[in-house]
Parts: structure tokens; sequence; C-alpha cells
């Protein structure tokens, strides 16, 4: 039996990059049985099961520059860059409504990654209603590090899902979805790099020397994840959409002509795709 399954890197703006390919997949109709994102490949993926064509990609642009929504003033008034009361709570209930009913019904799974502080492991969440602990996952996958508090759930204490687990297709081949595609937000040749500053970050991690160990070292999963999906991709198992070339976005980017510049890219190169995915699938 074929089970169909999206998977989304994160990369925070880099995300607009996936935005566009979610888009051109429900736009063309291309439905998939499960799908797992981490950090902005679950923030911003998640309307595909709620089936909002262009919500994140519109509210970003609406609001980047909004200092509730991320701003250094947020950071020191709340603790996130990103803030957690007007991004999770104003926006989606508010000002950009997130179809809670729309997703809900939808049979399609969604499973969001996050990582746990104390071990360092990735840990993950299949969301069932988008209400309020779907809605805190999503917040726990996209915190980062230094610039986000600690998010507990369920007992455990959370923080940015790509940390421990920057892609998660094995976790979906775990569950039986053997026919994936996968969303990449860097361009095929791309090597990570151990983050600077290490002695740095684990002072300001001195509580947390798991995740500590997890960063100093995700440079390596990513490059091992990477190398395997190009292997996959080359023999035909799974279906890779990257960007042609580097997307030279910062990760708070608030620029709307450059969030629109590279959800641009994201419809073109899925476009590209179009019949390939098709194919892939069986559609």
């Amino acid at each position: 039996m074929i089970k169909r399954g999206l998977v989304m890197e994160g990369g925070a703006m880099r995300g607009m990059f996936t935005c566009g390919v979610i888009d051109v997949l429900m736009e063309c109709r291309i439905k998939v049985d499960g799908a797992a994102g981490v950090s902005a490949g679950a923030v911003f993926g998640c309307n595909i099961k709620s089936h909002q064509i262009g919500r994140p990609i519109r509210y970003n642009k609406k609001y980047s520059r909004d200092p509730r929504y991320c701003s250094f003033r947020s950071l020191l008034k709340t603790g996130d860059m990103f803030g957690a009361e007007f991004c999770y709570h104003t926006l989606p209930e508010v000002l950009d409504p997130f179809n809670k009913r729309i997703f809900k019904k939808n049979p399609m799974e969604f499973y969001i990654g996050a990582t746990d502080v104390m071990t360092g492991r990735p840990v993950f969440h299949k969301c069932t209603d988008g209400g309020e602990k779907d809605i805190e996952w999503m917040r726990a996958s996209a915190s980062m590090p230094l610039v986000s508090r600690v998010v507990s759930i369920d007992g455990r204490k959370l923080l940015d899902g790509g940390v421990a687990c920057p892609i998660p297709y094995r976790f979906l081949e775990r569950r039986g979805y053997n026919r994936n595609l996968i969303v990449l937000t860097q361009p095929k040749g791309f090597v990570k790099k151990q983050v600077s500053m290490l002695p740095i970050i684990k002072l300001a991690l001195k509580d947390y020397p798991a995740l500590f160990r997890a960063m100093a070292t995700r440079h390596l999963r990513y490059n091992a994840q990477i190398n395997d999906i190009e292997n996959m991709e080359k023999w035909g198992n799974v279906v890779v959409i990257r960007p042609p070339e580097s997307l030279e976005i910062g990760r708070t980017e608030k620029n709307p002509s450059e969030l629109e510049r590279v959800y641009e890219v994201g419809r073109i190169e899925t476009l590209k795709k179009l019949d390939e995915i098709k194919d892939f699938f069986g559609m």
C-alpha cells in the first residue's frame, strides 16, 4: 500500500520557500496521507492540513515588522524573540485565524518534532485538532535556543526541533510512509558547519548540557541526513524539492519583498517538479 508523506525542514524565514511549495501542492490538489515538520516546517507547514492557501506568506508579509511578532524588544520583554502571545494567540485566533475546524476534519496526519532539552533527543507529537496543545507544540518546535524560553509540555522541556532532528524523514518512514516528498530549504551541495562561539553557548546553556551537546553536533547529523537523502533521491526512493541556490535571507527577515521573493522560488521549483511528484505519488 502506498502511503504518501511530506517532510519539511526548518530554517526560520527560509521557510517562506516551504510556504510556496505547499501552496502549489494545495492548488494542484496533490494530497498526502501524512506530514512531519520541524521549526518553520511545522509552524508554516501546518497550513497544509488546515488547507489555508496563502496564509503564512500573507501574515508574515503583513506582520513581520510588528515588534510584537519578532524583535529584540520582545526578547528583552518576554524572553522570546518571536513573541509567544502575539505569534501563537493574537495572530492565529484574531488577526489571521487558523482554521481549526478544517484542520481537525482533515484525515491527513500531521507530526511536529521538538528537542527535549534534558536529553538532547527528538520527540514528536501528532497534532489532532489545532487546539491549544497542538499550538504549544508548534511554539516549542520553532523556539530557537538562546532567544526563546523553554516550553514545558507533558512533563517535558522543549525547544527547536531542528536541533535534534533537522529533517524528520526517518520518523515518517518508521510509520509506514513509503513515498516521501522532502522539502529542503538549502540548495544541493550545502554543508552545515559547526555552530560558532561554543564556549559562550555552553555557558548560556549550563543548565542544559544535553542540549548543548546536541547543538555542538547538529552539523554532523544534518550533513549525514543530507547525504542519505541524496542517495535515496539518486535511487528514486524520494522526491526532493530544494532551492536552486542559496536563498540569502535572514533568519528574522522583515522585508515583505524578500519574503515574497523566497516564497516565489518555492512555487517555481514545485511547479518544475509537478509531473515528477504526480508520477511518484501514483496520481
